[in-house]
């Protein structure tokens, strides 16, 4: 089924966005391994995972449109140096596909494809509870501190 111009556009745009995320939490749960800091090691790994499933599925997506999955494009990736930062750049990652999300389901709604409307709200779920995590755990450091955070991030 040929899809709308405009459509392929944004779930490229969007898979772009979704194939950032996975390297720059990878990046961030692989340096929190290092720094022996588990449960925050496993939450990123979970959250690249969930990433690396959106991409999937915006790719399947594409295909069936019968487009062309651009799988060489990605956005700037922002590595923090410390967990603090790493948590303030992913919740700017998240917030930006929450942002780009509502975006194409009002495209999604004006062209009248449900079928990605469909999959963009259920991708959308998910970025919500990623960054509802992240503004808990920002929520936490400014409660305890930083060393108290940290130390309840060990194994």
């Amino acid at each position: 089924m040929k899809g709308n111009e405009k459509i392929l556009e944004q779930l490229n745009y969007l898979l772009a966005d979704e194939l950032t995320a996975i390297n720059q939490y990878i990046v961030h749960s692989e340096m929190c391994a290092d720094w022996g800091y588990d449960q925050l090691h496993e939450a990123d790994e979970k959250r690249a995972i969930d990433e690396m499933k959106h991409a999937e599925s915006l790719i399947g997506r594409i295909l069936f449109l019968e487009g062309i999955p651009i799988v060489s494009n990605l956005n700037p990736i922002h590595i923090g140096a410390e967990v603090e930062k790493q948590h303030s750049n992913d919740w700017a990652a998240e917030h930006g596909a929450i942002e780009a999300y509502n975006a194409g389901i009002r495209l999604a709604v004006e062209v009248g494809d449900n079928g990605t409307r469909e999959l963009f709200e259920s991708i959308l779920k998910d970025e919500e509870a990623h960054i509802d995590w992240l503004e808990s755990q920002m929520d936490q450091i400014n409660q305890v501190g930083i060393q108290n955070y940290l130390a309840q991030q060990l194994s």
